[in-house]
């Protein structure tokens, strides 16, 4: 009689076998769930500035201050209670917004760099962005300054390029383990990322038929049907399964008693998986005469009383 559990797990390695062999279609099959591109470089003037944390501090403030003067505080108030000057607060508060508090802080002091920004800004819009090469070009223009001068000016525009990295596509045995799990088992991401891989291959979508075909076979025990089953998988362009359905017909009467009955081979399984974990104990060191010893030691022994084991106190 066939143990149920083998059964699932040789249709596991031949569901295995045949999704391995439309990898190509994995590969193209990226489901994101915002909506964007799997693979694009946004425009860095549509991108968002980064806010340095200074230009974030003095928002900050004149955010509080207005606050607390619109709740009827004055300036020395508000300096002593947030321990700031009081210069610095008039000014803040004097300022009807952020922007008025932040402009001309930065003012760009004159560089040698500065008659070749043209030829940086021309070269950069035609997709040179190695500042080595562009360095070497500047030199043979005059150039006599710095390496950091020119990374420096280049550095904003790379920070405002923004990489739209596309999440890995599932792999082989991602989807063989959708396939295999219940439909109701799988969370909303992995549903709609199996959905998606089903729409791209028709022989998946097959595959995937004859997985739940079989498991209703499993499940309420209506071996009758094997038959009609195997039928309708060689239909089909599916070599592992085939394969799986062969080795059914080879062993086909303990195949339709485990799918019919109610009996199956699972206590003798758990019997030789319980004779391999005493011999894992023993660290390989348990022969014949030992394993038989405890076998027996274990089977004789009432439920109840537990069983010393080696290494335990």
């Amino acid at each position: 009689m066939a143990d149920r559990f083998h059964l699932w797990q040789n249709l596991g390695t031949a569901v295995e076998r045949n999704v391995s062999r439309h990898n190509n279609y994995l590969k193209t099959v990226v489901v994101r769930t915002d909506g964007l591109p799997s693979d694009a470089v946004a425009n860095h003037a549509d991108a968002k500035r980064v806010m340095s944390s200074i230009e974030a501090r003095i928002r900050e403030r004149h955010v509080t201050v207005h606050a607390l003067l619109a709740q009827g505080h004055g300036i020395r108030e508000i300096a002593r209670e947030l321990h700031m000057g009081g210069n610095t607060v008039r000014r803040t508060a004097r300022a009807a917004s952020p922007e008025e508090l932040l402009s001309g802080r930065h003012q760009p002091r004159p560089s040698q760099l500065d008659p070749y920004k043209p030829h940086l800004d021309k070269r950069w819009a035609e997709g040179l962005t190695n500042a080595i090469q562009l360095q070497a070009e500047l030199q043979d223009l005059g150039y006599r300054g710095s390496y950091q001068t020119i990374s420096d000016y280049l550095r904003p525009r790379r920070r405002r390029r923004i990489r739209i990295v596309a999440p890995a596509p599932p792999g082989v045995r991602q989807v063989t383990g959708w396939m295999m799990r219940h439909p109701d088992r799988l969370g909303d991401e992995e549903r709609r990322q199996f959905t998606a891989v089903l729409a791209r291959c028709p022989e998946l979508t097959a595959l995937h038929g004859h997985v739940r075909a079989f498991a209703e076979i499993l499940t309420t025990r209506s071996g009758q049907h094997l038959k009609d089953w195997i039928t309708a998988t060689r239909a089909d362009d599916l070599p592992g399964l085939h394969t799986f359905a062969t080795g059914l017909e080879k062993d086909w009467d303990a195949v339709v008693q485990g799918l019919t009955t109610c009996w199956n081979s699972g206590p003798v399984e758990g019997r030789v998986n319980h004779i391999k974990m005493i011999k894992r104990q023993m660290f390989g060191r348990a022969t014949l005469p030992l394993l038989r010893k405890r076998v027996l030691l274990t089977a004789t022994r009432p439920a109840a009383q537990p069983v010393t084991t080696v290494g335990q106190v």
